[in-house]
C-alpha cells in the first residue's frame, strides 16, 4: 500500500507543470522557444539574441539557436538591413487570429452595441498588422446612410484615425521606417507629405485621440481612441459618421463615451490574460 501511495505521489508530481520561478534551462525546448518569443514579441523594437539572454536567463549561444529556429517557422524574422529580430508574419496573425477569436469575443461585441445604441453611428475595435488597421469587430447603425466595412476589412495607417493613432504611438524608429514609402492620396485632404504628417502625429499622441477628417474617404469622418493593455496600445476603439450627419466639431463630442468603451475592452483584455 506505502509503495502504491509513493508511486501515485510521484505520478502527480511529474505531470505539475514548471512554476513560474523554473529556471529557463530547466525548461523543455519547445516551452524554451515560447518564452524567447513572449520576450522578443513584448520588446519595443528590434532585439539581438544578446539583448534577450539576460532577460531570459540561457545562454546567448542557446538563444540564438532559438531565435533562428523561430525566424525559419516565420514566428520572428530580421529587420532589414540588421541582424536583429521583430515579431514575423506568423506571429503577427495568429496574434490577430486570437483577438479576433477570443472567448471574450461576445463581451467585447457587447460593448460595441451599447456604444453604437449610445452615439447611434457606426463603431469598431481596430487592431495593427503589419502597416495596416485591421477591423476585427464592428456594430452598424441604423440608418439608411452608412458605411460598410465588414470586419476583416483593412485599411492603410495614414490615412485613417485609427492608423494615425496606432502610428503616433509607436516608437519613434519604427514609426519613420513606415513613412519612409510614398503615402497614397485618397481624397483630397489625405496627407501625403511625412513631415506634414509627424506634426499632425504629434498632437494626436498628446490628446490620445485621433480624428479623420474625410482623408481615407470623401464623406465620412471618424474618431478612434486608444484600448491599452500593459500600458502599450494593442487596439482602438472608433467611429465612423458621414458628413451628411456630422461635423468634425459635432463627433467630438462622443469622445467621452469611447474612451469609456475602450477602457472596459481593456479590462476585458486584461481579464483574459
Amino acid at each position: 500500500m506505502t509503495r502504491m501511495r509513493v508511486a501515485s505521489a510521484r505520478t502527480r508530481q511529474d505531470v505539475e507543470p514548471p512554476q513560474a520561478d523554473t529556471p529557463q534551462e530547466a525548461l523543455a525546448p519547445g516551452a524554451r522557444m515560447l518564452a524567447v518569443l513572449e520576450v522578443a514579441t513584448s520588446s519595443e523594437g528590434p532585439v539581438s539574441s544578446s539583448d534577450l539572454a539576460p532577460r531570459l536567463g540561457l545562454p546567448r549561444a542557446t538563444v540564438h539557436r532559438l531565435c533562428v529556429a523561430l525566424e525559419k517557422m516565420g514566428f520572428l524574422q530580421r529587420e532589414p538591413g540588421t541582424k536583429l529580430f521583430v515579431t514575423g508574419y506568423r506571429q503577427q496573425q495568429m496574434a490577430l487570429n486570437s483577438l479576433v477569436n477570443s472567448f471574450r469575443r461576445g463581451e467585447r461585441h457587447a460593448v460595441l452595441q451599447a456604444l453604437a445604441r449610445e452615439v447611434e453611428e457606426t463603431v469598431n475595435v481596430t487592431v495593427l498588422d503589419g502597416n495596416e488597421v485591421v477591423y476585427i469587430d464592428r456594430v452598424e447603425c441604423q440608418w439608411p446612410l452608412r458605411t460598410h466595412l465588414q470586419a476583416g476589412s483593412r485599411i492603410p495607417m495614414h490615412c485613417g484615425a485609427s492608423g494615425k493613432l496606432f502610428l503616433s504611438m509607436l516608437p519613434a524608429a519604427q514609426r519613420r521606417r513606415l513613412l519612409l514609402a510614398p503615402l497614397q492620396r485618397f481624397t483630397s485632404k489625405t496627407i501625403t507629405d511625412a513631415r506634414l504628417l509627424e506634426k499632425h502625429l504629434k498632437q494626436i499622441r498628446s490628446s490620445r485621440v485621433s480624428i479623420d477628417e474625410e482623408e481615407f474617404m470623401q464623406g465620412l469622418i471618424g474618431l478612434a481612441v486608444p484600448v491599452f493593455s500593459n500600458g502599450r496600445i494593442c487596439a482602438t476603439v472608433s467611429l465612423h459618421a458621414p458628413t451628411a450627419r456630422h461635423t468634425v466639431e459635432s463627433v467630438s463630442r462622443f469622445v467621452p463615451a469611447l474612451q469609456k468603451s475602450a477602457e472596459l475592452i481593456s479590462r476585458l483584455l486584461s481579464a483574459a490574460v
